[in-house]
């Protein structure tokens, strides 16, 4: 029975980061076989890799994506994303959306308003509220989650 791997400070912080390659079981690039070094589960090493190997090595592409264990679509994104922006182009970019749309600081502060004037207006009523004062359709979730405290820790 073969133990899971130990997961190292260094995995932890890829974690937290977001820049954990969750697919490093398909690189097979010599670089990466055995090297201390070298870590296949470091996305932006990987990617900074495989763009060095091909611009500076002249290996192809086709090899490349094959060792690297991504599609070529990937390659030719993390090449643009690189000439861009350099390291930074290989950052993974944050999915979805970046914040609230609707619930504007404005709109926040009618709903913290609307409920100290009534302490027991649930989610449904206050989209009925936020409707009738601003026009604005919003879902009931968009309002509780505006009002619950962000879970997470802003460095």
């Amino acid at each position: 029975m073969t133990r899971p791997p130990k997961i190292t400070p260094k995995r932890l912080a890829l974690q937290e980061s977001g820049t954990v390659n969750t697919h490093a079981e398909g690189v097979q690039d010599s670089t990466f076989v055995g090297s201390e070094f070298f870590d296949p589960h470091d996305l932006v090493q990987v990617r900074y890799e495989m763009l060095r190997r091909v611009s500076a090595e002249g290996l192809s592409i086709t090899d490349a994506v094959a060792r690297f264990g991504v599609t070529r679509p990937t390659f030719y994104k993390a090449q643009s994303d690189f000439a861009r922006a350099g390291l930074v182009g290989l950052l993974p970019a944050k999915r979805g959306p970046h914040g609230p749309h609707k619930i504007t600081d404005e709109v926040m502060r009618f709903i913290e308003q609307s409920r100290q004037d009534d302490s027991q207006l649930d989610g449904p009523a206050l989209v009925e509220r936020i409707h009738q004062q601003f026009g604005l359709v919003v879902h009931r979730r968009t309002v509780e989650r505006a009002l619950t405290p962000s879970k997470k820790k802003h460095r």
